[in-house]
């Protein structure tokens, strides 16, 4: 009987987490419907979620099966609802925490049924949570040596080293603060996530965020640089009714950010410094998104306010 009621309770679990994560998708599918795209834009970053680990057999013998115990955590279980940044980002790390919950139940399920005496336990140095961040900021259109600065770092840097990502996240909040007056929008989002989920969030909120561009005209991705010359457009000043410029700085990372989401130039700032400081031991992957790129091109407000609706104007 207490076999048959834990089964029921598992059963209700596993469907429980179905349709809370169902209900998720839907609601934010009607919320944040898929937009065209503005214009062309750049890509520098890279790294990796890859941690050495030596895996050993250990005996427990005697109790029918092991248990598999903690790491899930939920100190941002609820990031859509105001925890943690809302729209995208926030969704995409709650639906990260949310299969990692599934996943605990089906393996709890699965080890509850076995009768082997000997599980394999791995030692690894991974850590046990990765710290994601989301810096975006809209910038007058007159900031056209940041753009130039991008560009020389993704034709100059490696991204296929810690040391060279971490100099491309340094000379990029460093170039964003020394013109603090060209500032005219932000948005910080920041999540904490398991270890094991950590890259294909990372991946799927880099996805999004290069949805938004019609090209990458400029890129260097872990150390592989592409051409533009299938493309309409080539690198260049945009025209000279543009508007704004949009970048995004995707961070994962070993240390424990909390960064305000205010629209508040000196909390920008600091936010901005904290960046810049992440060590290359703590930082793990980055991405630096950027648009309009392309020669000729223009990113108007209207524009700007559809590709990253989460903006909050200083």
């Amino acid at each position: 009987m207490f076999q048959f009621n834990r089964f029921n309770w598992i059963k209700r679990k596993r469907i429980f987490s179905f349709l809370f994560a169902s209900i998720l998708v839907f609601s934010f599918l009607f919320i944040n419907p898929n937009l065209a795209n503005a214009a062309s834009g750049g890509r520098i970053g890279g790294g990796s979620f890859k941690a050495p680990s030596t895996p050993r057999s250990q005996n427990y013998g005697g109790y029918g099966g092991g248990y598999r115990g903690g790491g899930i955590g939920f100190p941002f279980l609820l990031p859509i609802f105001g925890f943690g940044g809302g729209g995208v980002f926030g969704f995409l790390i709650l639906m990260s925490i949310v299969g990692v919950i599934v996943n605990s139940f089906k393996n709890s399920s699965t080890f509850s049924g076995s009768n082997n005496d000997s599980v394999v336990v791995s030692q690894s140095s991974e850590p046990t949570r990765i710290s994601l961040i989301q810096f975006q900021i809209g910038l007058l259109a007159s900031a056209k040596e940041i753009q130039v600065k991008l560009r020389e770092l993704a034709s100059s840097s490696s991204t296929s080293t810690s040391s060279g990502l971490q100099r491309i996240l340094q000379d990029t909040t460093l170039s964003l603060l020394r013109k603090p007056e060209l500032w005219v929008y932000s948005n910080i989002e920041t999540g904490s996530v398991p270890f094991s989920s950590a890259e294909s969030t990372f991946n799927r909120i880099s996805i999004t965020e290069r949805s938004k561009l019609n090209a990458e005209l400029t890129s260097n991705y872990s150390g592989q640089i592409s051409s533009s010359k299938d493309t309409e457009f080539n690198p260049g000043d945009s025209d000279p009714t543009n508007e704004y410029i949009a970048i995004t700085i995707l961070v994962a990372t070993k240390k424990d950010l909390r960064l305000s989401n205010s629209a508040n130039i000196e909390l920008i700032t600091e936010a901005l410094r904290l960046l810049g400081s992440i060590s290359s031991n703590d930082l793990i992957a980055l991405e630096v998104i950027w648009q309009p790129e392309g020669e000729g091109e223009t990113l108007r407000e209207e524009e700007l306010i559809i590709q990253y609706p989460n903006l909050k104007h200083l």
